[in-house]
């Protein structure tokens, strides 16, 4: 093997390595929200686990744009006021707390 077959090995490994923990932060980033506006709900327990189950599955669905408008929908039907900017300043701020929880494992 020559040393570009050896790079471009290497390349793709790192890469591969960097989009799981892309994926896992998001993930992570997304189950955090969503136990956020759970508590936020006066959800508890299962009924908490499952809302957070549901805001990272909305990823699935549309990216950032439907989980910040499911947690803002939700909260709002819930008597909650919450704006756009607020879920996306929450959603910034769990990002941070996600990547040192998956850095740290």
């Amino acid at each position: 093997m020559t040393t570009f077959d050896e790079r471009e090995k290497d390349f793709e490994a790192r890469y591969k390595h960097d989009q799981e923990l892309q994926f896992k932060v998001k993930a992570r980033r997304n189950k955090l929200l969503g136990l956020w506006a759970a508590e936020r709900m006066g959800l508890q327990g299962d009924a908490a686990e499952t809302y957070a189950r549901a805001v990272v599955d909305a990823e699935f669905a549309g990216g950032d744009p439907k989980v910040v408008g499911k947690v803002m929908t939700d909260l709002n039907a819930k008597g909650q006021t919450c704006t756009e900017s607020q879920v996306k300043f929450e959603l910034d701020h769990f990002a941070e707390a996600a990547k040192q929880q998956i850095m740290q494992e």
